[in-house]
């Protein structure tokens, strides 16, 4: 794909027009408008301001300039190499910190790179081979051996988890095909969808909640989410500070 199509496809998917987005990258319509058409040639400082005032994500930024025909700027750095030694120990640290509560920490495609011990609680009984570092945590919330049987709401937790991986293609096609093919009701609160879980410790109603490393200038940092499951009602609280776990996060 060349630069000029790459980056009106990006400026329509956003639903801007050509005067939104010129205006916050700090040029005028008839000058973007000659970009678009291939009539101009942008520095790559231009195309880093279009993709910083589109709010791409960092993989995207760098997609478009190379559709620009420059090298990307953001580096990629693989989350187990040395570089990221300090990043990796704060991210236990925040786990830790999330205790009694399950937290976990998944990059782009829901491949979970850590978890803290009250996460246990959440997969007791799933088959070993859906949980741990490197394993699907959509996966394991869907898959008849992972969470399914013990989710009270299954059929609207699923449907919250498969709004969430559209964008992941042949995995998305997987965990649909565990999903049951029925209307969730009139209940249904769309993405605002507790989680109902029966565990040993008694039923939990949890709510969860994503952070991601907003402020990143590396793709591997940048698509990192930290999600965490917090109690709605107090039997939920009591549940988990009963179960609190020990030790370091996985």
């Amino acid at each position: 794909m060349d630069f000029p199509q790459a980056l009106r496809e990006r400026r329509t998917d956003r639903r801007l027009s050509q005067l939104d987005l010129a205006t916050r990258a700090g040029t005028t319509q008839r000058h973007l408008s000659f970009i678009e058409s291939g009539r101009s040639v942008p520095g790559r400082g231009m195309v880093v301001r279009l993709a910083e005032s589109l709010e791409l994500p960092l993989r995207d930024r760098n997609e478009l300039l190379l559709a620009a025909g420059f090298a990307p700027v953001y580096p990629e750095t693989p989350l187990d190499g040395p570089e990221l030694a300090p990043i990796r120990a704060a991210i236990d640290h925040i786990l830790t910190g999330h205790l009694p509560y399950p937290a976990l920490v998944v990059d782009r495609r829901g491949d979970v790179v850590a978890a803290n011990a009250a996460l246990d609680l959440l997969t007791e009984d799933a088959d070993p081979r859906l949980v741990g570092p490197g394993t699907n945590a959509y996966r394991l919330a869907l898959h008849p051996d992972g969470l399914a049987p013990r989710i009270r709401n299954f059929p609207t937790w699923a449907r919250h988890i498969l709004e969430r991986t559209r964008h992941l293609g042949e995995l998305h096609a997987e965990l649909s095909g565990y999903v049951p093919d029925r209307d969730p009701g009139e209940q249904h609160l769309g993405f605002a969808v507790p989680l109902e879980l029966d565990t040993s410790a008694g039923e939990l109603h949890l709510m969860t909640t994503v952070t991601t490393f907003a402020t990143a200038v590396d793709v591997t940092l940048a698509e990192l989410k930290l999600e965490a499951f917090l109690p709605t009602d107090p039997a939920t609280t009591e549940a988990l500070l009963s179960a609190r776990g020990t030790g370091s996060p996985r």
